[in-house]
C-alpha cells in the first residue's frame, strides 16, 4: 500500500526557525513544541505547557560530539505546574547541562494522565534505544504501567504521528539507519536501497577484507558484520580515521554496528583504512560497479 502524504503545520513562535516552534499535524490531537533551552522563560504563562506530557532533552557530548537525549515525563502537580516546570528544573540541574533544546508532546484536549505518560515514556525510550542514533541518557528503563488493549491501540497511534513530527523537527531519533522491515527491490524500482559489496586483499595485514554497504536517502551505511581493515594508511581522510577509532570493531576486525557516511568513497575508506574510489570498488552481487549502476 502506498504511503499517503501528511499535512504538517509549523508555527514559528518567535518569527525565526532558531526560536520556539509549535507543530501540529492534520487529524492528530497531539501538539509538539521545540523549545531552545535559552527560550524556556518565554514559555511561562502558557497554560498548555502546564499540562502532563512527555519530553526529550537534546544535546551533544563535550568530548565525542555524539548526539545525546534524555526521555522524560511530567505530570500535573498540586500547584498546577506540569511540563514547563519540569524543564526549568532540568535547566537548573548541573548533571544535565549538556542539553540545548527540548521537544515536548502534549494533547490539544489535555487527555494525558499518569498511565498514558508512563506508557509513552517507556515506548519512546525503547524506540530511541533500538534506533541507536542517539546516546540515551536515562539511568533506568522507564516502567510502562498497566493499560487496556484499547488504550494501547490509541497510544500507539499517537506514537506513529509523534515519530513523524520528531523527524520533521530535525531529530531522527526513532529512525534506524536501516529499515529492517523494508525489502530490497530491484535497481530499476523508483524507490530502492541498493545493497553493495567490497572485497579485496589488504596489503597491510594480508587479510581478505569483505564488507557490505547499503545506499539510503541519507548516504551509505556500512553494515554490521562487515570485515574491517584495522590498520590505517597514511592516505586515510582524518574524519574517517576518527570514525574508525570510535566505531565498535572487535579484535577480529568485525564491525559490530551500522555506520553511516555520506559518500561511497568514504564508506570504502572506512572499510580499508585508506583512500579508495568508492564508485568503482563498491559493486552489486552481480559484480556491477556503483558507477555503472548510476550511469545506467
Amino acid at each position: 500500500m502506498a504511503t499517503r502524504g501528511k499535512s504538517i503545520h509549523l508555527f514559528l513562535m518567535d518569527g525565526t526557525p532558531k526560536g520556539r516552534i509549535k507543530c501540529t499535524l492534520a487529524n492528530w490531537t497531539g501538539i509538539a513544541y521545540k523549545i531552545p533551552r535559552t527560550e524556556l522563560d518565554k514559555c511561562k504563562g502558557r497554560n498548555d505547557l502546564s499540562q502532563s506530557g512527555v519530553y526529550f532533552l537534546f544535546g551533544t557530548a563535550d568530548q565525542s560530539d555524539d548526539n545525546m537525549v534524555y526521555v522524560g515525563q511530567a505530570g500535573v502537580r498540586k500547584n498546577g505546574e506540569g511540563l514547563l516546570c519540569r524543564l526549568i528544573e532540568h535547566k537548573r540541574n548541573p548533571d544535565k547541562d549538556y542539553w540545548t533544546e527540548a521537544v515536548v508532546f502534549i494533547t490539544s484536549n489535555n487527555s494525558f494522565g499518569p498511565t498514558e505518560i508512563s506508557y509513552l515514556e517507556n515506548r519512546f525510550y525503547g524506540l530511541a534505544t533500538d534506533a541507536g542514533r542517539y546516546t540515551v541518557e536515562n539511568d533506568n528503563d522507564p516502567t510502562p504501567g498497566n493499560i487496556t488493549e484499547e488504550k494501547e491501540s490509541e497510544l500507539e497511534e499517537f506514537i506513529d504521528y509523534a515519530k513523524i513530527v520528531m523527524g520533521t523537527l530535525g531529530h531522527k531519533l526513532f529512525e534506524p539507519l536501516i529499515e529492517k522491515s523494508k525489502p530490497l527491490v530491484t535497481v530499476n524500482s523508483p524507490e530502492y536501497e541498493l545493497l553493495l559489496f567490497l572485497k579485496r586483499k589488504s596489503r597491510k595485514s594480508g587479510r581478505v577484507i569483505e564488507a557490505s554497504c547499503k545506499q539510503t536517502n541519507e548516504g551509505f551505511v556500512v553494515l554490521k558484520g562487515s570485515h574491517i581493515e584495522t590498520i590505517d594508511s597514511e592516505s586515510i581522510p582524518s574524519g574517517i580515521k576518527e570514525r574508525r577509532k570510535k566505531a565498535k570493531i572487535d579484535e577480529n576486525g568485525i564491525l559490530q554496528e551500522d555506520i553511516l557516511v555520506r559518500s561511497p568513497s568514504y564508506a570504502g575508506a572506512f572499510v580499508i583504512g585508506g583512500h579508495v574510489n568508492g564508485m568503482v570498488e563498491w559493486k552489486t552481487k552481480d559484480g556491477v560497479s556503483l558507477k555503472e549502476v548510476e550511469n545506467s
